[in-house]
């Protein structure tokens, strides 16, 4: 540790999840992440590790809002490339979630990021959108773009998901 500056202290409180992940069994994918964005069902944790939260919700369509924090930064000096994957898988599998029927759940088997431009905390509020590319009977894919409040692209990037039918689903959460 060093003295160059005076130390910060970040406090995260959340939500046990238990309670959201077996609503989220019982209701379509669409009605979940409404859930989510109204504040009907608390955010998942990692959501409010992040500090990001879904600002648009719609079928095949998904937008999340995030605002680069000090708390962000890598040994560079600018946001960690993590901050930017994160909110990419969260906005590409969210906009798969969205167009699955209740009791259908998916995970990430690839994603893809591509870095264009470094954050900051200059850059301001960021927003992830996901579009739906295809959904098949097992895997879907989706693309997303994260630029900042004026449209400028700081990334982009694709996913694959693999979706779990109740048949194949496991059990998160017990």
């Amino acid at each position: 540790m060093t003295d160059l500056q005076a130390s910060r202290t970040r406090v995260i409180t959340w939500e046990d999840p238990t309670a959201a992940v077996q609503k989220g069994k019982t209701i379509s994918g669409i009605e979940y992440l409404k859930a989510l964005q109204t504040g009907e069902l608390p955010p998942p944790p990692i959501a409010v590790l992040m500090d990001m939260w879904i600002t648009e919700v719609s079928e095949g369509r998904v937008v999340f809002a995030a605002e680069p924090a000090e708390y962000h930064y890598n040994p560079l000096g600018t946001v960690h490339g993590g901050f930017t994957a994160t909110l990419l898988d969260s906005a590409l599998g969210c906009v798969v979630q969205s167009m699955l029927p209740a009791g259908t759940g998916y995970t990430t088997v690839e994603l893809k990021v591509n870095y264009l431009r470094p954050i900051t905390t200059k850059t301001g509020m960021v927003y992830c959108e996901g579009k739906i590319i295809y959904v098949g009977g097992r895997i879907a894919t989706a693309e997303g773009r994260l630029t900042d409040a004026e449209g400028k692209l700081y990334a982009h990037g694709t996913t694959t998901c693999i979706i779990l039918r109740p048949s194949s689903a496991r059990e998160t959460c017990e």
